[in-house]
């Protein structure tokens, strides 16, 4: 892709190795979202578990107010999905 993309894994928002939506909520809730002030982000398509459709949407909606761009999927084949401008 050429493109310098910072990469969100799923995997790091695993609660007893599955994503459980309390936990997962606290966890996205609690993190410091703004380290990808006006960067572009890619969240990573597969994790080492299923990751329900709703928690790719949570991640979403907390990165669209500070990144410039967000992508989807894999490096090499990443969709956008957002972009500031």
């Amino acid at each position: 892709m050429g493109v310098n993309l910072e990469t969100i894994r799923l995997d790091d928002f695993l609660s007893d190795g599955l994503i459980r939506e309390k936990p997962f909520r606290k966890m996205v809730n609690d993190f410091d979202w703004s380290i990808y002030k006006n960067k572009k982000v890619i969240i990573k398509g597969c994790g080492s578990v299923p990751i329900p459709t709703w928690a790719y949407l949570i991640i979403a909606s907390k990165l669209v107010s500070v990144v410039s761009q967000i992508f989807y999927g894999e490096p090499c084949s990443a969709i956008k999905i957002y972009s500031k401008d």
